[in-house]
């Protein structure tokens, strides 16, 4: 099988939880599933997310550093014990391996938001995880 292909599969896989586990109302795209060879056992997979207007994501954590980048409308975010921030384009919020993601949502109720996910993640771990 072909590097390509073999990372489209890969990426079907490690996706499948995740788009299960957004709200049903976010659109996930996977862009890319790469591993880093220089640090064993780690990989980075890159996603956007849209939300339509008023769409939100349930409370969930990644067991991965997250960093977001907002490319269109406004997003809020917000991690257990920490503020709640309203981003727009060109900012970025990042999340940490022990962090819960407790607010994830648009700023809107009248346009989309859209944003771009890198998490830094332990290969064969599910991107997305339920949390309390």
């Amino acid at each position: 099988m072909s590097n390509l292909k073999y990372l489209g599969v890969m990426l079907i896989i490690a996706l499948g939880s995740f788009t299960s586990r957004v709200a049903d109302s976010a659109e996930v795209t996977p862009l890319m599933l790469k591993d880093l060879a220089d640090i064993p056992g780690k990989e980075v997979l890159m996603i956007t997310v849209e939300y339509p207007p008023g769409g939100t994501d349930p409370v969930h954590r990644h067991d991965a550093h997250a960093f977001i980048y907002v490319l269109e409308g406004s997003i809020v975010m917000q991690v257990r014990g920490g503020e709640e921030v309203t981003l727009t384009p060109g900012q970025t919020f990042y999340e940490g391996p022990g962090d819960v993601h407790t607010v994830g949502r648009n700023a809107s109720r009248t346009e989309p938001a859209k944003f771009l996910v890198l998490l830094l993640k332990s290969k064969g771990v599910e991107p997305v995880l339920p949390a309390q």
